[in-house]
């Protein structure tokens, strides 16, 4: 329904954890994310026509790859799966698309941090990093496109960039996360060929843990994409941020006030009759015009009211140096839409 498969459809218990892969335009998300994925959803791997023609990632994209569950998976949770699926949010690096991130970090278990090793820390290397900090708890850093280093030197030039990137992330709440060092494209003539995947995926597995996951509450969903199939209805993928949905359960659009009933549901191309906080699903319905949504939420019926104002508890950002006072607009993001908002603090002084 709604995806294209690299391999065979998995089957068994899948336990699900969504990684993030973040870091500066150009810095190779999108190609670490072909080398690992063996599933691509309709969303994958820049295939947004604007993606293709400027040869950036304009949106987020959605890919998977399985493994056997771990050992130390095994003994926690090895009654309820047998296989372990990492879902890769492959989030944009432009300055003009920090939005997109945050809409995208909102679902995300475990962050990969991506850095060129010829370039080190940039500008939206560090505003993903100020992301990570506010929304993650686990950072991964993936050393990318050690090719450029020759192989004689390669290990020596490594280690002098670990020590400097440690000295930054000493001062961020991750103080000293696991780095590991690959070319996810190759092409040079020191390395032809790829590097470093199976180191990554090792160290995925190892930091891989069972999510925390909620089935209860009322169902909560992040549309992402929607597009239509001839003859079927039309599909809306995104990733369940709260509860549970099932087949011929009724859904409601809150923003077009429209319900509708679940006709199917699959993830990675695999059909399946339910699905539940932190799955990344395709919902498909009837009789809906998929020109009216391409973000939003879907969700139970009623559950999701409409408001002007709202009470919320604040912190400020360490790295935001300007001034917070009562009566500021700001943009507001919740989820992947984004709001101006007048703010009003019930304090005696603005945020320090």
């Amino acid at each position: 329904m709604t995806e294209t498969a690299a391999s065979d459809m998995v089957t068994g218990k899948i336990l699900n954890v969504n990684v993030g892969i973040m870091g500066h335009v150009d810095s190779g998300k999108t190609s670490l994310a072909r080398a690992l994925s063996t599933t691509l959803s309709t969303a994958a791997l820049d295939k947004h026509p604007q993606s293709q023609e400027r040869g950036i990632t304009l949106d987020l994209g959605f890919s998977s790859f399985t493994i056997p569950l771990p050992e130390h998976l095994q003994a926690t949770c090895g009654s309820k799966y047998d296989t372990l699926q990492f879902t890769l949010v492959d989030c944009p690096g432009h300055a003009s698309l920090i939005r997109t991130i945050i809409g995208g970090a909102q679902i995300i278990d475990l962050m990969l941090l991506v850095i060129d090793v010829a370039k080190g820390i940039q500008t939206q290397t560090a505003e993903c990093l100020v992301v990570g900090e506010i929304l993650m708890e686990n950072m991964l850093v993936v050393l990318n496109k050690v090719d450029q280093f020759p192989a004689d030197q390669r290990e020596e030039r490594l280690e002098k960039t670990r020590r400097g990137l440690q000295k930054v992330f000493a001062g961020t709440k991750f103080k000293s996360p696991p780095m590991v060092a690959v070319s996810a494209t190759g092409g040079s003539a020191d390395a032809p060929q790829s590097i470093g995947m199976d180191a990554l995926i090792a160290q995925l597995a190892s930091l891989a843990r069972a999510p925390q996951r909620d089935t209860t509450g009322a169902f909560y969903f992040a549309v992402d994409h929607c597009f239509p199939i001839k003859g079927q209805g039309t599909v809306l993928t995104g990733t369940v941020l709260r509860g549970a949905v099932r087949v011929n359960d009724t859904v409601e659009l809150p923003e077009l006030k429209q319900s509708r009933k679940v006709k199917s549901l699959q993830m990675f191309k695999r059909p399946v009759q339910q699905a539940v906080q932190g799955d990344r699903v395709g919902v498909l319905v009837t009789q809906l015009d998929s020109n009216l949504v391409e973000r939003g939420i879907l969700a139970a019926p009623s559950s999701v009211p409409s408001f002007t104002a709202a009470l919320v508890p604040l912190e400020r950002v360490r790295f935001y140096k300007g001034a917070v006072p009562t009566k500021r607009k700001f943009h507001v993001s919740v989820g992947h839409a984004t709001v101006m908002a007048t703010v009003h603090f019930f304090t005696a002084a603005p945020l320090p």
